[in-house]
């Protein structure tokens, strides 16, 4: 279990973070969502480590961690833009991580990760040579091969779209679910949340404003703002989607 208590963050006297407590199980998929500015990347990145806390507690399977540097944690990130290296190929780039840590993966837990993500075909690529859906899957299988204890995605569906895009949230959840492993999403799209985790932690200025399971918030939002926030992302979502419609027609249109 990771617990976060009373945790606060400013940056030059700004608060960023008030007094933020939240609970997650182990083998739990949890989103962090929020508009821009909610402070849900800062909550990410003291989760993971890279910024400290200004005050507060964090403890994950009863040890104090708030204070052990990040690569003593043991967990890892897959970062929006994938963080891919472009001069090695796909097998090159998912073993990465084990030329300083041979121990931490055996070949076949290796072939497995890479089997059940569907890479097998692609191990000779290069990155410039995949699509948006295929180097999400090995930014995945790179992380995955460290064999993290917490599994952090920093809006890991943004760059993707329509079957691609589920397919990833279908191999995050097989991921989750295969290896008994923590993640943690962050994300501004309450549709991903609300598909893609057992829990949806939603922020506003720094706050929670609810934490829970997806049919307790939509059923039954505690707060205005959630109501709302939900209600206008997933409208503009259905006004993109039209606008994209039409746009797809009116070029059909003109060919005709």
């Amino acid at each position: 279990m990771l617990e976060l208590k009373h945790i606060k963050k400013s940056f030059d006297g700004v608060p960023v973070l008030r007094d933020i407590n939240l609970e997650i199980d182990s083998g739990e998929i949890v989103s962090i969502l929020g508009p821009s500015g909610c402070g849900k990347t800062t909550l990410l990145n003291i989760i993971l480590g890279f910024t400290q806390a200004d005050a507060g507690e964090m403890r994950f399977d009863e040890e104090d961690i708030l204070h052990v540097p990040m690569e003593e944690r043991g967990f890892n990130i897959v970062f929006q833009d994938y963080a891919l290296f472009p001069n090695l190929n796909v097998q090159q780039n998912v073993t990465y991580g084990l030329r300083n840590k041979k121990d931490i993966a055996t070949a076949k837990e290796v072939s497995g990760l890479i089997e059940l993500l569907g890479l097998k075909e692609h191990l000779g690529k290069k990155i410039e040579q995949l699509s948006g859906g295929q180097k999400q899957r090995v930014a995945l299988a790179r992380t995955m091969v460290m064999k993290p204890k917490i599994l952090l995605l920093d809006e890991p569906l943004s760059a993707l779209d329509g079957v691609i895009k589920e397919s990833i949230k279908s191999k995050i959840k097989e991921i989750a679910r295969e290896y008994h492993l923590t993640t943690i999403i962050v994300t501004h799209d309450p549709e991903e949340a609300l598909t893609l985790s057992d829990k949806v932690c939603i922020m506003n200025q720094g706050t929670i404003a609810q934490y829970g399971r997806p049919e307790d918030i939509i059923n039954a939002p505690e707060e205005e703002f959630v109501k709302t926030f939900i209600l206008k992302q997933l409208e503009i979502k259905r006004n993109n989607i039209m606008s994209l419609f039409r746009d797809s027609e009116a070029k059909r249109l003109q060919v005709v």
